[in-house]
């Protein structure tokens, strides 16, 4: 079924800021104080980077060797775990009270804990403060593996909006065909892409996103440095505490590839763009990926949106 956008503009927000790594509290309440500050620049809908709350924890290695872990290691990932948060929980409910205070759409990127797992999760908030969803992170990248689980297609989520349906797809699942494809086919106008990729490559995959999917595309990317870390943890990238380890390239970009807002390095910002969300009908004029020119009698996607669950009770006869 079609989302048709009640409005036909909107002032989108892409945050670009640092986390305060393991420390969650301090994450939340900066996170609290940007969506204002967002807000205030007129933004309906913002975006914050892949796992803002307690942090993306670029440069630690967390004394991992094929077929060996360390103490050291092992007490890393307790603190990473503790910072996580529970979702729904009292740091969840802060961000929707934050939402609802500034009557905006919130995306934002957290490490969500569940039983003694961590995931890689982007939260939907509305401007009531309802948590609307989540995703989470199917397919983490390399070293990520082993401090983050996996998710499943039951969260391959999209969610309403006065300004069409809003999706998100985190960091290097944007290189994934069939999990674009699975979002495209949900309609996502607004597709969100919070990223810990800083790479100058990373604009032209967006660029493709928007092109492909048809949509706006809104990218997030922390601007960190090496002294943000705590002691407590050993960061094994950069040789001086004000080394940049993440420098952003945070952009917003329309349906047809143009880049409306950045791409901004080297510090801090939020950056805004109106969207004419009539755009998004133009493009499909020529292309739409999961209809007219799709193909389906030579290709077709399953995808499976079942929760898969470790242990599934046996029905009481």
């Amino acid at each position: 079924m079609t989302s048709i956008a009640k409005y036909t503009t909107l002032r989108a927000a892409v945050v670009q800021a640092g986390a305060v790594p393991f420390n969650t509290e301090a994450c939340v309440d900066k996170a609290v104080r940007l969506i204002g500050e967002a807000a205030a620049l007129g933004a309906k809908v913002i975006l914050f980077p892949e796992a803002f709350i307690p942090g993306y924890p670029k440069g630690l290695n967390y004394g991992l060797v094929v077929g060996a872990r360390d103490a050291a290691g092992r007490e890393e990932f307790r603190l990473y775990f503790d910072a996580a948060i529970d979702v729904p929980g009292t740091q969840t409910q802060r961000l929707g009270e934050a939402a609802a205070a500034n009557g905006t759409y919130v995306v934002i990127g957290v490490i969500e804990r569940e039983r003694g797992t961590c995931y890689c999760t982007v939260l939907f908030f509305g401007p009531d403060g309802r948590l609307l969803g989540k995703h989470r992170k199917l397919m983490p990248t390399a070293l990520e593996r082993m401090i983050w689980g996996f998710g499943d297609g039951s969260t391959l989520t999209a969610v309403e909006s006065p300004y069409g349906r809003i999706g998100s797809v985190i960091c290097w699942e944007n290189y994934m065909p069939m999990l674009r494809m699975a979002m495209y086919s949900k309609d996502v106008a607004l597709y969100c892409a919070p990223t810990a990729d800083d790479r100058d490559t990373w604009l032209s995959t967006m660029q493709h996103v928007a092109l492909e999917g048809r949509c706006f595309v809104l990218t997030a990317c922390q601007f960190l440095r090496k002294e943000d870390f705590p002691d407590t943890v050993r960061v094994s990238l950069g040789d001086s505490p004000d080394a940049v380890l993440m420098r952003g390239g945070s952009a917003i970009i329309s349906p047809l590839g143009k880049v409306l807002a950045g791409p901004h390095f080297g510090s801090e910002t939020i950056l805004t763009a109106v969207l004419d969300l009539n755009d998004i009908g133009r493009g499909k004029f020529d292309f739409d990926v999961a209809g007219h020119y799709s193909r389906p009698d030579v290709f077709q996607l399953i995808v499976n949106e079942a929760p898969m669950l470790a242990v599934v009770p046996k029905a009481k006869d």
